[in-house]
């Protein structure tokens, strides 16, 4: 399981991402303050989303219940990406606080103390980040199960949006639902910059292949123009690989070919448009690369399972329940 720990690197090829976050429907909040004193232990269940934690002071072990440990430090940040159960503790014999014992009814995000007022206490603060366009949710699902990222010399990003998002929390202003759903977006996009700059080559899938020198450019050309007829050779001509060379370290960095990659970036694309726009469908079909109307319908029901007409009225359908959905994920625990 990968723990990464932050270091400096070449981040070219950002706007891919900030490209594929526009389209994802990101939100979150903060759900807990935590001041903890020795012996203590909390227990969180299983939730549909990714659960963030910030040891703002102290240590602490995070425990999974597959058996793996982490030992945390002060400035510690851990995103639990598939929302599997945990604990964290300073000694497991302690009785432990579940958190679904608790009284969420209030939306003010208070401090809440548990374990003994002796000293060293640990703080922690605890959100959520939630993904309500489920096609574009491979984000979360490309970073490991455990993400841990160490404090830097240059991680006061990190400090300074958690600061301001306890503080939006604390007041009951208008907007602050959606000030706090910004917030965690930065945050978000922030975390998953410094994942990407501790990966090593071959790591992350397409997360971490768009740093690379020649798969980077290629991959913003795909996604610039995923309606062109794109080969090998021309792809790896233009990065200055040769077909085979270049073949081989698309897939080996991405984790597919890049005749997969071109017909997910198009098929994605087109489930984009179908959803937000009223454009005709054989438009659509020649704005991702398609001469016919019937080719890209017969490629688009294999890829999502229903055709491209109920793919827009169910998603369409679906749009109020996902919206209301995200803001019940925000407030509940």
């Amino acid at each position: 399981m990968l723990c990464p720990i932050v270091r400096r690197s070449n981040l070219g090829g950002m706007d891919i991402l900030a490209q594929v976050l526009d389209r994802v429907r990101l939100g979150g909040t903060l759900l807990f303050h935590f001041e903890l004193g020795h012996p203590w232990n909390l227990e969180l269940p299983e939730r549909p989303y990714a659960l963030f934690h910030y040891l703002s002071q102290g240590s602490a072990t995070l425990a999974l219940r597959q058996g793996q440990e982490f030992k945390m430090t002060e400035g510690d940040f851990v995103v639990i990406t598939r929302g599997e159960p945990h604990v964290f503790y300073s000694d497991r014999r302690a009785k432990p606080l579940r958190i679904t014992d608790l009284d969420r009814a209030s939306s003010r995000f208070g401090v809440i103390r548990h374990g003994s007022r002796a000293k060293p206490l640990s703080t922690m603060i605890c959100g959520n980040f939630t993904v309500s366009r489920p096609l574009f949710g491979s984000v979360l699902e490309l970073l490991p199960p455990v993400l841990l990222l160490k404090p830097t010399a240059d991680g006061g990003w990190l400090e300074a949006i958690l600061r301001r998002m306890v503080t939006e929390s604390a007041l009951e202003r208008p907007g602050q639902r959606v000030a706090l759903s910004r917030l965690t977006e930065v945050l978000f996009v922030e975390v998953l910059r410094s994942w990407i700059a501790s990966l090593n080559p071959g790591q992350g899938g397409w997360l971490g292949a768009i740093s690379d020198p020649h798969i980077g450019p290629a991959l913003k050309l795909i996604h610039e123009n995923p309606e062109r007829p794109w080969t090998l050779s021309d792809l790896g001509q233009r990065v200055g690989l040769g077909r085979s060379v270049f073949s081989a370290r698309f897939t080996k960095l991405v984790g597919q070919s890049m005749h997969r990659y071109v017909i997910e970036r198009r098929m994605a694309e087109a489930a984009f448009l179908l959803e937000t726009s009223d454009e005709p469908i054989a438009r659509i079909a020649s704005r991702v690369g398609y001469e016919t109307a019937a080719a890209f319908s017969k490629l688009f029901h294999r890829h999502h399972g229903l055709s491209p007409g109920r793919y827009r009225a169910s998603r369409r359908a679906d749009g109020g329940h996902a919206q209301s959905d995200a803001a019940e994920a925000q407030v509940s625990y």
